[in-house]
């Protein structure tokens, strides 16, 4: 087995994920292919069992530990890399529709590959989010954005905030202690239409810390946003 199923099962029941064989299978699927072509194509420095099941895995079905998206819902998980959290997702919730963005052709093609042997549907956008947040297709259109490891949440919010509809949210996954983070990030998520709802504290199976910010969209993006990326990174929403 490439994951850890007890482990794995046991922290899904803490997010009230009950996993099946079938499953289980999709699951160790993922970890068998991700592993042989990260051979060729390097996607993640986390390729052990006990990293893939808890580093990956789990860590992105945390998200259903502070928002559970509703039926038929628009996902879009940004800067998806080797498709955290957006495929573990899906798997879970077959009901909806998933998009993945990142800006390596390498991932997409590694994502479209993947999708064929899940037998999942997804759409794939090989773009930055600066640029296919002013698509007018994209924009302020998903119940839920997702993004993990991706940049500072000041930035972050920049990037991902004006894909989401008003009234959907946008999930952001960091690591522990971010309270400056946050502090610096609220101006920012005030002028782009968000509104922090929750912000949960957790611990992964190998005691690895984890923040997860669920923040809600209230009002439009004004349409200047996202800048440049020089811009959001130099010029930081004040």
């Amino acid at each position: 087995m490439l994951i850890l199923k007890e482990v794995f099962i046991e922290a899904a029941k803490e997010f009230g994920i009950e996993l099946d064989d079938a499953t289980i299978q999709n699951f160790e699927n993922y970890a068998r292919f991700l592993t042989e072509y990260n051979e060729k194509v390097n996607l993640t420095a986390i390729t052990d069992p006990e990293g893939i099941t808890i580093r990956h895995f789990i860590d992105s079905l945390t998200v259903f530990s502070i928002f559970n998206p509703p039926q038929g819902a628009k996902v879009l998980d940004v800067g998806t890399g080797a498709g955290f959290p957006g495929v573990p997702i899906k798997i879970l919730r077959p009901d909806i529709s998933l998009s993945l963005l990142d800006s390596s052709n390498k991932r997409i093609t590694f994502l479209k590959e993947l999708s064929k042997l899940l037998s999942i549907n997804a759409d794939f956008i090989h773009s930055r989010a600066e640029e296919s947040a002013h698509d007018s297709l994209m924009r302020e259109q998903f119940d839920l954005v997702t993004a993990r490891a991706v940049a500072l949440l000041p930035a972050l919010c920049e990037y991902c905030l004006p894909f989401v509809k008003q009234q959907g949210a946008f999930v952001a996954m960091k690591g522990p202690d971010i309270d400056q983070e946050i502090y610096e990030a609220k101006k920012s998520i005030e002028t782009l239409g968000g509104k922090i709802e929750t912000i949960k504290n957790l611990n992964l199976p190998d005691g690895s810390g984890r923040t997860l910010i669920l923040i809600r969209k209230i009002s439009q993006t004004p349409p200047k946003y996202p800048r440049n990326p020089s811009k959001i990174t130099k010029s930081p929403i004040r």
